[in-house]
């Protein structure tokens, strides 16, 4: 595993983003471990956030893009602090842009804050975490709304490696149903990999009861491939 990857599962221990302990995902399953950017609170913490950002996209898209979308209400300061980061590790300037919740109707009007999406734009979606798929068919017809635009892909910090609406993961389907790239910083079977049985600051994580909820989890709702 690289470097970046078992810094970033430290890095969200730390910020107690990554949680153990009964949790109920937005659509409904009762799980073991929760992912919630919205523990991300200091300039410190989204400076480092955005770069661990900017290496997974890199990674999987290289820089060839135009505009960095990240969807109302999370997704907004993740397309600013991984468009900055991207500047600042790769001297590549490239534009954000996120959606308002609700159309504005004086000063800036529209739906779309930041950066506008024009014709021709390659354009690459940032979330926090995709569970079962549902808020990427809200994001990609304000995104083709916009004119005619190629979404090169997706890239979320935790892959659940969870079912979506079949028995493929969330990310797959989204691949499969929408013909676009998906990519992680990391997976829970990375973060699993990491911590379990492992101390981390004078604690085991992820012991052997913990191990057992999740693989119960994954029983039940992992993904078949």
């Amino acid at each position: 595993m690289e470097n970046y990857k078992k810094e970033f599962i430290e890095f969200m221990v730390d910020c107690q983003v990554l949680k153990f302990g009964d949790f109920v995902t937005k659509s409904g399953r009762k799980t073991p471990f929760f992912v919630n950017t919205g523990f991300y609170r200091t300039g410190t913490q989204l400076r480092k956030l955005g770069g661990y950002y900017a290496e997974a996209v890199r990674e999987k898209f290289g820089l060839d893009f135009d505009v960095l979308f990240g969807p109302a209400y999370k997704g907004i300061p993740l397309s600013v602090a991984a468009s900055m980061a991207i500047s600042e590790k790769y001297d590549t300037d490239v534009r954000y842009c996120s959606n308002r919740k609700e159309i504005k109707d004086h000063g800036d009007k529209g739906i779309l804050l930041g950066s506008p999406i024009n014709d021709g734009d390659r354009v690459v979606i940032i979330e926090d975490v995709t569970t079962a798929g549902t808020s990427i068919e809200e994001t990609l017809p304000i995104i083709k709304a916009q004119g005619t635009v190629d979404v090169v892909g997706l890239v979320v910090s935790v892959d659940r490696m969870e079912r979506g609406q079949g028995e493929k993961s969330a990310l797959k389907e989204i691949e499969e149903k929408y013909g676009i790239k998906t990519a992680s910083i990391v997976t829970m079977a990375e973060v699993i990999d990491h911590l379990y049985n492992k101390e981390y600051k004078g604690r085991v994580v992820i012991d052997d009861g913990l191990k057992e909820a999740i693989d119960a989890y994954y029983e039940k709702y992992g993904a078949k491939n």
